[in-house]
């Protein structure tokens, strides 16, 4: 059975309640459980994490290397920071697809630079929750098509 990684960067956990007018009022568990009943219509086995720690989330992916085809990963701020976890997906052996929330290029400028996208084969941008349903219908479109 073809295997999703779901993984979720810093500050992702208190969706729904950390500005809401940016991020929705959707939770995490609210996606999950969306993306779960997703998963299950398209044949997939998922696993969802979310860790406030880099540490944790690059040990998550090395976990995965070799079980998991795909990996969705919404980094949240360390997608602009974190050469470590860049790193990590480098070594990660199967599709990368990176999700955000929001449009990060209308927003401040900082956010404008993602060196973590730079390994991904697709990027998916301001489509808040229903970008990560995109990004699982991308990710196992990838996996099938490499597998062919």
């Amino acid at each position: 059975m073809t295997r999703v990684l779901v993984l979720n960067g810093p500050n992702l956990g208190s969706l729904g309640r950390r500005e809401p007018e940016i991020y929705g009022p959707q939770s995490l568990a609210d996606i999950d459980a969306e993306l779960r009943r997703q998963a299950a219509e398209l044949g997939v086995e998922l696993r969802t994490e979310q860790s406030n720690s880099e540490g944790r989330l690059i040990d998550i992916l090395e976990e995965e290397g070799g079980r998991a085809g795909a990996v969705i990963i919404n980094p949240g701020g360390l997608s602009h920071t974190s050469v470590a976890l860049l790193d990590a997906l480098r070594g990660f052996p199967g599709a990368v697809v990176e999700v955000h929330l929001t449009n990060t290029f209308r927003r401040e400028g900082y956010r404008h630079a993602m060196v973590t996208a730079e390994v991904a084969d697709c990027v998916i941008l301001g489509l808040g929750p229903e970008g990560y349903r995109v990004a699982l219908e991308a990710a196992v479109r990838i996996i099938r098509e490499r597998q062919n």
